[in-house]
């Protein structure tokens, strides 16, 4: 597993894509996480790679600390082959998203904390997370959870 710590802001252009279509929806379950943050207010850059692995699916990097207070950017790649989504909440939320979301077959994203990508697709999140914890990021799409598409944010 792979962590992330990195202390000074490395800022980077990139494409912004954002979920559309039918089927769209927002809720408001990032707010223990934290809130949408500013390109003004970012502290730092990560970038993530979403991708199929030789044994399911999975995120680069796999595991994430940030500080409590800090805002982050979250350049986001899909290097797969298939859509992969990443989405910032709680554990217990995001399965009850995963849940929703598999009981209504076309839904895509509309959130600051949400990125649906697909292949070749890139974008970006930028989050300040202003409560400490251990949060997760994970690929809500059926199926993609379960292939290991899941990973902790600590925020100290």
């Amino acid at each position: 597993m792979k962590t992330y710590t990195l202390a000074s802001a490395l800022v980077l252009t990139s494409t912004a894509a954002f979920a559309a279509g039918s089927g769209d929806h927002s809720h408001d379950m990032a707010r223990p996480v934290g809130e949408p943050g500013s390109l003004a207010e970012v502290d730092r850059t990560v970038e993530i790679r979403m991708m199929e692995t030789d044994g399911g699916m999975g995120f680069d990097p796999e595991e994430l600390v940030v500080s409590k207070g800090e805002t982050v950017r979250f350049d986001v790649s899909n290097i797969g082959d298939l859509a992969h989504e990443i989405v910032l909440g709680t554990k217990k939320n995001n399965l009850a998203h995963k849940q929703e979301m598999a009981d209504m077959a076309q839904m895509d994203h509309d959130d600051p904390n949400a990125l649906r990508l697909a292949p070749g697709e890139e974008g970006e999140i930028i989050w300040t997370f202003s409560n400490d914890g251990t949060f997760q990021f994970a690929c809500l799409i059926p199926g993609h959870m379960e292939a290991g598409m899941q990973g902790p944010i600590a925020v100290k």
